[in-house]
């Protein structure tokens, strides 16, 4: 902090709260994927519903434990209560489909909170790093003209040193942020695919069987 300047505490403090975030983001979307393969689960899931065995179906979204079982698993309940209701099949399916619509609007919010923090200071800790760099390199060359010899290009290389330090830690700290990122957010679409996969799995599944 005392070699880089007054940017460096900025930078240590982005690089902080990226870390905080990342194993934020971390532990929540690990809980959200649950346990298995997605895949696997809609499988066992359309298995169980071709033999008429919602209550199995809804087993196998208590084992997955994630946010596709989730939703999962309210789409399920409303479709064995749709199974004996008054209504004709369209009204079921649309009714089925609402409910997993529902679902996933609680769930999705959760799996994209404070994303929003990492891409931001991606973007902002390079600005930031640069801006410590230039304002290095003016005290550098300022203290250069007031000096002269052997004590100048010290004085220089030293202040270039010192600048160098923002650089670091600003490119640093946005790589950490861009890469977790990308992780996180290709995560969310595989989880956001098995919600949209399950949906459609039980309207079809409904519309086919329950005519």
């Amino acid at each position: 902090m005392y070699l880089g300047g007054i940017i460096v505490p900025i930078l240590i403090g982005a690089f902080l709260t990226v870390l905080t975030f990342v194993i934020e983001r971390f532990l929540t979307i690990q809980k959200a994927t649950g346990t298995g393969n997605i895949a696997e689960f809609i499988r066992k899931v359309q298995y169980h519903l071709a033999n008429k065995n919602v209550d199995a179906a809804i087993a196998e979204c208590d084992k997955q434990k994630g946010s596709v079982g989730n939703v999962m698993k309210a789409g399920l309940r409303k479709y064995k209560e749709m199974i004996n209701a008054e209504l004709d099949t369209e009204q079921k399916v649309l009714a089925i489909q609402k409910e997993v619509e529902e679902a996933t609007s609680l769930e999705l919010p959760m799996l994209e909170k404070n994303l929003v923090f990492l891409s931001t200071i991606a973007s902002v800790a390079t600005l930031m790093g640069l801006l410590g760099t230039v304002m290095g390199m003016i005290r550098s060359f300022s203290a250069l003209g007031d000096s002269g010899g052997g004590e100048a290009a010290q004085k220089l290389s030293q202040g270039i040193s010192e600048a160098l330090y923002n650089t670091a830690l600003g490119i640093g700290t946005s790589a950490i942020a861009i890469i977790m990122y990308n992780i996180f957010t290709t995560r969310i679409d595989g989880i956001t695919y098995g919600i949209d996969e399950s949906g459609f799995t039980l309207t079809q599944s409904f519309a086919s069987l329950y005519k």
